[in-house]
């Protein structure tokens, strides 16, 4: 307790601005947004729209999490809850040796789950101590989900008990060695769609962190809590391909089965090979015991025997290995490329996704990464209907994707992608192209031939659009006003 009188070491949070009374920091205009072929910051929605009653939730307090007089803190600790990092160090000085006989008492806690105690000589009523997870890049799937379990149960046990403020420290200590943006990326997603689900039952939401922790903060909260419509349409480019579920929940089965059974051990667990891991957890899970003897599957497969259900889990599978690769490489150089890119929405309210096709130089990329890229972009995309628009203009001989690549692709996309695709617009095709596509959608895939339409000009394009909900290219804008002459309304939305 503080002295009569004294001025108090703890934090009222009713005395911390919001988040949404902190004004954003003016950003000066880039001067190469106009040349660029990226998406416009104007022209889809974002997945994470300005909300004014959640922004009211948030506070962003650079300072010690153990001084907040919420109703509950946080505290990172490890397995055996005796982890020092400053975070815990601060909460077990503060609290008093009260705390640490009653951690004992605790025996322990599991990576990605929680336990609670008093506060003690805190300000705040109840500390929720959890364990984040040991990031190595081979395992980082794992990593994230269990890093998602640690904020989702926060949550949840402070809306179980009635907990109106929780004051969140930063999980992933350095000590454990995951990434300081890609954990705060989890940790806003993660609570942004607690708010959206769950709101009514927490008042507020205190990401306390350090100074050096602040700029990161300060950097990715816009994207996931914008304060205005303008701040929504200028973070959205930045907002990351893999967004979870409605939860905020990675999407991949793979993760949830590696973080389960054994979190005791988990540490011996990231050492082992992924692939033993995964075939030592699975048998462990109802979907799994369902499926019968792997090896008596894999020679129904062979022999052409195995049942429509099977196949269609083991397609499952297959391309959530290929997505967990998607995720976990660095496709920045496939990206540079600008080939594939989401934009706005067509009169019916689909997302559109652009292809630029003198953008894909095939004979110099690696075509399984423009692959894993593909599956990076679309994956969030295809879970509703979209359009897809293809530019094929100006496209050489280098540009042509092999139709093997194209078939390859087919098969190994979810089922989501084929079911969602409503229309295929093909602009500017050569009588070559017609003729490839013909054959291609005739006789290596199914149901996509009566979805592709050839467009030799944007004004046909634009019928199916607006202007405003497309970017296009210069080089197209060009080319099309000289063949078919300038449809000016579209000269505005040039980028």
């Amino acid at each position: 307790m503080d002295p009569l009188g004294a001025r108090s070491r703890f934090v009222d949070i009713q005395t911390l601005l919001t988040w949404e009374q902190m004004q954003p920091e003016p950003e000066l205009p880039r001067q190469e947004e106009h040349d660029d072929s990226m998406v416009s910051q104007q022209s889809f929605s974002s997945p994470f729209p300005f909300r004014p009653d959640i922004n009211r939730k948030i506070v962003l307090f650079v300072g010690d999490v153990a001084l907040l007089n919420c109703t509950a803190v946080v505290n990172t600790s490890n397995e055996s809850l005796s982890d020092k990092n400053p975070v815990s160090d601060s909460v077990l000085h503060h609290a008093g040796p009260e705390l640490r006989d009653e951690l004992l008492k605790l025996k322990g806690c599991r990576t990605g789950e929680v336990k609670v105690t008093k506060g003690f000589n805190l300000a705040a009523w109840f500390i929720i101590h959890t364990v984040g997870p040991k990031y190595k890049t081979k395992y980082r799937t794992a990593a994230e989900s269990s890093l998602f379990s640690c904020y989702r149960n926060i949550l949840q046990l402070a809306l179980e008990q009635s907990m109106a403020s929780v004051g969140l420290c930063v999980v992933s200590t350095v000590k454990r060695g995951y990434p300081l943006e890609e954990a705060t990326h989890i940790a806003f997603r993660t609570v942004r769609r607690f708010l959206e689900n769950h709101g009514e039952g927490v008042e507020t939401v205190v990401f306390a962190v350090s100074e050096d922790e602040e700029p990161v903060y300060k950097k990715l909260l816009p994207l996931y809590f914008p304060r205005s419509e303008e701040e929504e349409r200028a973070s959205l480019p930045l907002v990351p391909g893999d967004i979870g579920n409605s939860e905020g929940e990675p999407i991949i089965p793979e993760r949830q089965i590696r973080i389960t059974e054994k979190p005791g051990n988990q540490e011996e667990e990231y050492e082992q090979d992924s692939l033993d891991q995964d075939m030592a957890q699975v048998g462990q899970h109802a979907f799994s015991r369902m499926e019968g003897d792997v090896d008596k599957q894999r020679r129904l497969i062979l022999q052409g025997n195995l049942s429509d259900a099977a196949m269609q889990k083991q397609h499952q599978r297959n391309y959530n290995r290929w997505l967990g690769r998607a995720r976990a490489e660095d496709l920045s150089d496939i990206a540079a490329l600008k080939a594939l890119y989401q934009t706005g929405v067509d009169l019916c309210g689909r997302t559109v996704v652009v292809v630029i096709g003198r953008n894909i130089p095939v004979s110099i990329i690696d075509l399984e990464k423009a692959l894993l890229y593909f599956i990076h972009v679309m994956d969030h995309v295809a879970v509703k209907e979209y359009v897809m628009v293809y530019f094929h203009t100006l496209t050489g001989e280098h540009n042509h994707l092999d139709t093997d690549f194209l078939k390859n692709l087919y098969d190994i996309v979810d089922a989501k992608f084929k079911k969602n695709l409503r229309a295929f617009y093909f602009v500017h095709p050569t009588f070559r192209a017609k003729l490839s596509t013909w054959f291609f959608t005739s006789f290596s895939v199914s149901g996509l031939k009566e979805k592709v339409h050839y467009l030799d000009s944007l004004r046909q394009l634009l019928t199916c659009m607006r202007p405003e909900e497309i970017d296009i290219p210069p080089f197209v804008l060009d080319y099309d006003a000289r063949v078919n002459g300038p449809y000016h309304q579209s000269q505005s939305h040039t980028l």
